[in-house]
């Protein structure tokens, strides 16, 4: 039986009471869904926080938007940027953030920064429409305002390796995940944050969902893998990773530009996994010459590919001459789920005559795998679980040459 915290308790029931908005209050209920290795490494990261605090990691919630619905399980207050209390939110209530005049507004008040922060250590916040652990910064931006949940790197990989990979794959498979994805936040943390956030939620940086998406198993994933990161020549690695590579990773130079010694193609076992297989996919001809843009009419296609059968371009032929498409930009102009795949033309025949007409109509796109294809393949890490790989072997696969590592906020 799971045992749950008053503060637990009380998020079953729904989100927020708003109790200065003019919108309606949004109900929610929570889910719970949703071979030998060498030397391990151990070193110590400084980071600038307080001796013996948790790392605070910043992520965006609500980007540039006119307004969001903030608010708290528990008693909250709210507060300006120096500090001073403007408000106080009684337990299950929200307010309504609005942008006005490069401010932030709230029931009239006006407030260059707006925090959000619960009374109670087993508080959590409300922000759009999902509950997150941490406190909640509403700023002004060029596009409006955006709400940052600033929340402890540990919790905040509760939520992350629940929203990336299912729950309910093995405890190896998701430490494994839960050290990529430690890894890959600082990293992003390090070369990639602005004066705002660190991270997104979505999948350009990789998914945080909050509290829906924790489960008894990522938490123990992270839990057992705490504050462990991947390196390489002792800085934290770029630790990008996959849903499925269809048999083998890529070399990160042949699917963006810059080579790095720690993201090189190795065999993935998850080439057979049915998850990874696509339903083939028919186009027209004018459907391939609408999407891709080109202004004529197609008369072949040939492909460029890697050595490991990814797609470098297509080449066109059509009656307004040659063009050439990158691969990535096929995948996502024809909303493909990865480079790994195969296109076909189908001829008709003309009726009068039964001939083969000279200009193909349909194309046949069949394919496998999904995602980009570089780093740690999330089903290939669920297949070498099942076979009994830790996830330090799994990670050790997958990043080349890297160490494990373990780092400590001082």
């Amino acid at each position: 039986m799971i045992r749950r915290s008053p503060a637990e308790r009380r998020l079953k029931q729904g989100a927020p009471t708003p109790i200065f908005s003019i919108q309606p209050t949004i109900r929610l209920l929570l889910t719970q869904d949703r071979r030998s290795w060498w030397m391990v490494l151990f070193f110590w990261l400084v980071a600038a926080a307080p001796a013996g605090a948790a790392l605070e990691l910043r992520v965006a919630i609500e980007q540039d938007v006119g307004s969001v619905k903030v608010g708290g399980s528990t008693e909250a207050v709210l507060r300006d940027g120096s500090g001073q209390v403007l408000a106080e939110l009684p337990p299950m209530n929200a307010v309504v953030a609005e942008a006005e005049a490069g401010q932030v507004s709230v029931n009239q008040m006006q407030t260059a920064q707006l925090w959000v922060e619960p009374v109670s250590e087993d508080g959590y916040v409300f922000i759009g429409d999902r509950w997150y652990r941490g406190r909640t910064l509403v700023v002004p931006t060029s596009g409006g305002i955006t709400a940052v949940n600033y929340v402890d790197l540990e919790q905040y990989l509760y939520s992350v390796v629940g929203a990336e990979m299912p729950t309910s794959w093995s405890l190896e498979a998701l430490k494994s995940q839960a050290v990529a994805a430690r890894s890959y936040a600082l990293y992003q943390r390090q070369h990639g944050a602005t004066a705002i956030f660190d991270v997104g939620d979505t999948t350009r940086w990789q998914v945080y969902g909050g509290l829906e998406k924790e489960a008894p198993s990522t938490r123990a994933a992270v839990d057992a893998t705490a504050g462990q990161v991947l390196t390489y020549q002792g800085q934290i690695i770029n630790a990008v990773f996959h849903s499925c590579a269809g048999g083998h990773t890529e070399n990160v130079e042949d699917v963006w530009s810059s080579p790095l010694p720690y993201l090189r193609g190795v065999e993935s076992p998850d080439r057979d996994l049915p998850q990874c297989q696509w339903e083939p996919l028919t186009l027209t001809a004018s459907e391939i010459e609408a999407q891709i843009g080109y202004e004529g009419a197609i008369s072949a296609i040939t492909v460029q590919r890697h050595p490991h059968g990814r797609v470098i371009a297509l080449n066109i032929e059509g009656s307004a001459g040659a063009m050439t498409v990158e691969g990535e930009d096929v995948r996502d102009l024809l909303g493909l789920k990865s480079t790994l795949f195969s296109i076909d033309a189908a001829q008709d025949r003309v009726a009068s005559s039964g001939s083969v007409s000279a200009a193909p109509t349909r194309f046949r796109i069949t394919g496998s795998g999904n995602g980009h294809g570089v780093g740690m393949s999330q089903y290939g890490a669920y297949r070498l679980a099942q076979q009994n790989w830790n996830y330090q072997q799994i990670l050790l696969h997958y990043y080349s040459g890297v160490a494990l590592a373990k780092i400590q906020v001082r």
